[in-house]
């Protein structure tokens, strides 16, 4: 199965705001950070001159302790020397280094509305600089 960051991106960002706003903030934490993720890693694919990610190094989570980067951080390394790296840049901060996809696991009551809002806001923050990097005329 080939990988589609773009249309991950798209469908676990429209899903994770229907939870949302439903309430469901176990699942909709759960898939802003892959929402993220996934959004970053689609427009990775547009900055590194090959146009194909390393899968073991890009192939990472937003946040995952066990790895030597997250793909906020290897997101920041392609933007390196790229054009528009001023105008995709990405906080330094990473937003979601208190999320993990092992979160997946945990019971409902774990998810307060505050982190869940963190997470939405870097989720949207990634959509955002995707339409700034088609504003920019990448083919995302």
């Amino acid at each position: 199965m080939q990988a589609d960051f773009l249309n991950a991106h798209e469908r676990h960002m429209d899903d994770a705001e229907r939870l949302f706003l439903a309430g469901r903030l176990a699942n909709a934490d759960h898939l802003y950070g892959l929402a993220a993720e996934c959004g970053l890693k689609a427009l990775s694919e547009k900055l590194v001159p090959s146009g194909i990610l390393e899968p073991k190094q890009d192939f990472v989570h937003i946040m995952e302790d066990k790895k030597p980067a997250t793909a906020w951080s290897r997101y920041q390394t392609h933007l390196v020397g790229h054009a528009l790296a001023t105008r995709l840049s990405v906080p330094t901060s990473n937003p979601f280094s208190d999320w993990s996809v092992s979160q997946r696991y945990a019971h409902e009551s774990c998810f307060d509305l505050l982190c869940v809002e963190r997470h939405r806001r870097g989720a949207t923050l990634v959509a955002n600089l995707m339409q700034t990097a088609r504003k920019e005329g990448l083919k995302i």
